[in-house]
């Protein structure tokens, strides 16, 4: 009875601007981690207070501030005389000059670094290209560094930061919806080997996360509706109201025309959930933290057969999360119908539904070697129900038995 109170009470818990998880904690560590954020919620502006959402970890708190208008006041932030704007190619001739002329007038002496966008960027080489401009550049580890851009930005920034000098600060401003939900939020940074995606990294919590969501009025309609399959996630995840939101959502992200009133909310409830999660597991090594890879495993799996760039990730995690209804409908865990739920919401959004084109022997063959297996097993994330996710152990021939059935 006490855990089902807890799992019913879990969506109410996080809608609070933060979330300590107490599990495991002495008395000394809870008040250790308390102090800390009110620390830092004092440290904030008023104005910014009612708008914060905060990740707190054993060693540290960061702020999430979600408010049109961000990108402007980004020098309010930094205790710093120093920074570096990190953004690629794309994103730099867009709002590269408005964060240096915000971050200028407060004083701040402001370096900009581009590089090429894309994943082709991601790379242990680029990490040192950029390692070696912001040295000669003049930064010291008082110093901070302002990814500016999608999720490849904030990784390879993240990155540099967590190196260079031994580790200075990262103020990540997110400037894609999926980045602003997802990737931004929790302190995972890395790049890619010719072995795999992000197989070299570091778990570091950036000082701050400052999203602007009127820098999505540029994003393209295709990313807009890619990261929509993240959106649906956290709505899984949570379960009413915010699936109800999200769902009303899909039309105008099919139109690209979404209106900011609608969205702003969704964005801070989705970026209160990741920040819960990562607080309550933020190495995952509990396996809270793995509920966040909902849809993924087989989501990766078809974007890894596709070939990065045929399908981007969001549009694979909203395939995942069909797939995912699907098994957890054959394992009796939640009705039959909620595939056909999840799958009309993304329709009505604008995204590819069918997933049965995908279900190749190489897709299939993909899934069996997901990172997150253990003892032979798949470590699969299933649904009983939209707002309840529970993890499952799957051998890779009943995953795919059950997919093709």
């Amino acid at each position: 009875q006490v855990r089902a109170l807890f799992a019913e009470r879990q969506p109410i818990y996080r809608q609070a601007h933060a979330v300590i998880d107490t599990s495991d904690l002495s008395p000394g560590d809870v008040c250790g981690r308390i102090s800390g954020l009110v620390k830092t919620f004092d440290d904030l502006a008023a104005g910014d207070r009612k708008d914060a959402t905060f990740v707190v970890t054993r060693d540290a708190v960061c702020p999430i501030l979600t408010a049109t208008g961000n990108l402007d006041r980004i020098g309010t932030w930094p205790d710093t005389e120093r920074a570096a704007i990190l953004t690629d190619d794309n994103v730099g001739p867009l709002y590269a000059g408005r964060a240096k002329a915000a971050l200028d007038a407060a004083g701040i002496a402001t370096t900009t670094v581009t590089v090429a966008a894309g994943e082709g960027t991601k790379t242990l080489a680029e990490v040192g290209k950029v390692a070696e401009k912001l040295a000669c550049a003049g930064l010291d580890r008082q110093s901070v560094i302002v990814a500016l851009g999608g999720g490849v930005i904030g990784d390879l920034a993240g990155f540099v930061a967590a190196t260079l000098f031994r580790g200075i600060p990262c103020i990540q401003v997110p400037t894609t919806l999926l980045a602003m939900i997802d990737s931004a939020i929790g302190g995972k940074t890395g790049v890619n080997l010719a072995a795999g995606k992000n197989l070299v990294g570091a778990i570091v919590q950036p000082v701050l996360v400052v999203t602007d969501p009127e820098t999505l009025a540029t994003l393209p309609a295709r990313e807009l509706r890619a990261a929509y399959g993240e959106l649906l996630k956290y709505g899984l995840l949570d379960g009413d109201p915010l699936w109800t939101e999200i769902a009303a959502l899909a039309p105008a992200i099919a139109s690209g025309a979404v209106s900011l009133d609608a969205i702003t909310p969704v964005i801070r409830r989705a970026a209160a959930i990741k920040a819960a999660i990562v607080g309550a597991d933020e190495r995952e090594r509990s396996g809270r933290r793995a509920l966040l890879n909902l849809g993924h495993t087989v989501g990766h799996a078809i974007e890894t057969a596709a070939g990065y760039g045929r399908l981007l990730h969001g549009e694979a995690v909203a395939l995942g999360l069909i797939a995912a209804a699907r098994v957890s409908a054959a394992l009796d865990l939640c009705p039959t119908d909620l595939e056909t739920t999840i799958s009309d919401t993304a329709a009505a959004a604008g995204l590819d539904t069918d997933l049965s084109p995908w279900l190749t022997d190489q897709v299939l063959a993909a899934t069996a070697v997901d990172k997150k297996r253990r003892a032979g097993k798949i470590r699969f994330i299933a649904l009983a129900g939209a707002g309840a996710p529970t993890l499952v152990d799957l051998a890779p021939d009943t995953l795919a038995r059950i997919l093709r059935a």
